[in-house]
């Protein structure tokens, strides 16, 4: 019998965060970079911070810890770019994001010695190989030819060898996630990959379907989030107009 998939979301904020933990649906929430374009609007994740990472994942974790549950997701940190260039820093910054509340740091790349360090001190890493969004910003399939197929397989082994708890394949052909998957001992994460996979990541917005605009062939929208979240302002805003909100209910009244 295949293992249960897991199933893992972005995360940014403590009310969504207690809202995923209560559902008992998700095995880890991962607290992305990727903030750097859905929350703060940029084209990319190379202007997020540490210091914005770690407000966002004792964010989460404050969250996960209110939710009335007894088994939470697993608490995930990116690490952002350049917050890894050395073991040294590795180390700091990794262990920075744990304080706050981390239980894993993810890391991008072919880092196998900056991943056997953190491991040597005790700190569970995910991995993230394919489209990584630090060191590539043209968003499109990666491993199509041979030659990047060949190399993408090396980086999943080597970082498999070096101790990787998880490992996030973005943007590949499924062939080649199945490849890589069937080749290491490590459980793969696949965004874009198909679903040979040993488990999926959305980003959670995505997922709800709050851009409208964002539509990746990759992507289901579970729900119309957008069109919800409009409906709803516009219903405020007819009640305020209309004096029908607040009413006497939703009012305090004299001692």
């Amino acid at each position: 019998m295949n293992s249960p998939k897991h199933i893992m979301v972005t995360c940014y904020d403590a009310t969504f965060a207690k809202l995923i933990a209560e559902t008992g649906a998700v095995d880890s929430v991962l607290v992305g970079d990727s903030l750097g374009m859905v929350i703060q609007g940029h084209d990319s994740t190379l202007s997020v911070s540490m210091d914005q990472i770690r407000y966002h994942v004792a964010a989460v974790a404050r969250g996960l810890h209110k939710a009335k549950v007894e088994k939470k997701p697993l608490l995930i940190a990116d690490m952002p770019v350049d917050s890894y260039n050395t073991i040294d820093s590795a180390i700091q910054n990794a262990k920075s994001l744990i304080s706050v509340g981390a239980e894993m740091v993810k890391v991008e790349g072919a880092v196998s010695d900056r991943v056997a360090a953190l491991k040597k001190e005790g700190i569970a890493v995910c991995g993230h190989i394919g489209l990584t969004p630090q060191s590539i910003q043209d968003f499109k399939v990666q491993g199509k030819t041979e030659l990047e197929a060949q190399r993408l397989l090396r980086e999943a082994k080597d970082l498999s060898n070096a101790g990787v708890d998880l490992l996030v394949l973005e943007m590949i052909p499924s062939s080649l996630a199945k490849k890589i998957t069937e080749s290491i001992s490590t459980p793969t994460v696949g965004i874009g990959a198909g679903v040979y996979t040993s488990g999926q990541v959305l980003v959670l917005y995505d997922l709800l379907g709050l851009n409208p605009d964002f539509n990746p062939k990759f992507l289901k929208k579970f729900m119309n989030g957008a069109e919800s979240v409009s409906h709803a302002l516009k219903s405020y805003s007819d009640e305020v107009r209309a004096e029908v909100y607040p009413s006497e209910k939703n009012s305090f009244k004299d001692v």
